[in-house]
C-alpha cells in the first residue's frame, strides 16, 4: 500500500519532528514538510484568531500541492496580559526570537503574582473535500526564570500543571507531548485520520 501523504504546513524542524512521533502510530500516512515537496514561500496568516490562521495556511498549502494538508497555530495565552500573546507568539517581540520573546514576557509580567497562562494549538486539515480543526490546550503558569535544555519557543518559561515543579523544557519529548497543547491536538487529529 503506498503511504498517504499528508503535507504539515512548517518549516520549524522540531514542531516536525515532534509531530512525527505523535502521528507514527497511524500506518500508511507519510508526514511531509513544505520544503519536501517544493513549497516556496511562507503560509499567510493574517487571521486574528488560531482558527482563522491554521485554516488559511492548510487552504493556501493545498492550493498549491493539491496534497492533504494539516496546519497548525498555536501559541501561549497569558491571563495577566489579556491573552497576550496569542496569535503574536511568534512575534511578539521586534526581534522575533525565542530569546527576545521570553525576555519580553518576563518583563511584562515583572512584579504580576496571577501568571496562569496556557498553550493553545488549533489544527485545520483541508484534503479537498473537506475542512476541519481540532483544538488542544495545556494549562499552567509562566515560571520567572528559564528552565530546562528541551523544546523550544517560551517551553522554558511555562510550567504545566501536569508537570509540577517542571517546565515544559525539562521534560522528554514523550512527556511532553503526552501533555503539550499540540499533542492534545494531534491526538484528536489522529483519532479523525484513524
Amino acid at each position: 500500500m503506498t503511504p498517504t501523504r499528508l503535507v504539515f504546513a512548517t518549516r520549524n524542524a522540531h514542531k516536525l519532528k515532534e509531530v512525527r512521533a505523535m502521528l507514527s502510530d497511524l500506518p500508511g500516512l507519510e508526514l511531509v514538510d513544505l520544503d519536501s515537496v517544493g513549497v516556496q514561500g511562507d503560509p499567510p496568516e493574517t487571521g486574528d484568531t488560531f482558527e482563522a490562521n491554521a485554516l488559511q495556511k492548510a487552504r493556501w498549502v493545498h492550493a498549491l500541492t493539491g496534497l492533504p494538508c494539516v496546519a497548525d497555530d498555536s501559541g501561549l495565552e497569558v491571563d495577566a496580559l489579556g491573552g497576550a500573546p496569542g496569535v503574536y507568539s511568534k512575534r511578539f517581540s521586534p526581534e522575533q526570537t525565542h530569546e527576545a520573546n521570553n525576555a519580553l514576557l518576563l518583563s511584562r509580567l515583572e512584579g504580576v503574582t496571577d501568571r496562569r497562562a496556557r498553550f493553545r494549538c488549533v489544527l485545520a486539515v483541508v484534503d479537498g473535500e473537506r475542512e476541519w480543526t481540532v483544538d488542544g490546550r495545556c494549562e499552567g503558569a509562566i515560571g520567572h526564570g528559564l528552565r530546562g535544555e528541551h523544546g523550544f519557543g517560551y517551553d522554558p518559561l511555562f510550567l504545566p500543571d501536569e508537570a509540577p515543579g517542571r517546565s515544559l523544557a525539562e521534560l522528554s519529548m514523550e512527556d511532553k507531548n503526552r501533555i503539550s497543547h499540540r499533542g492534545r491536538a494531534f491526538v484528536a487529529l489522529a483519532t479523525c485520520l484513524g
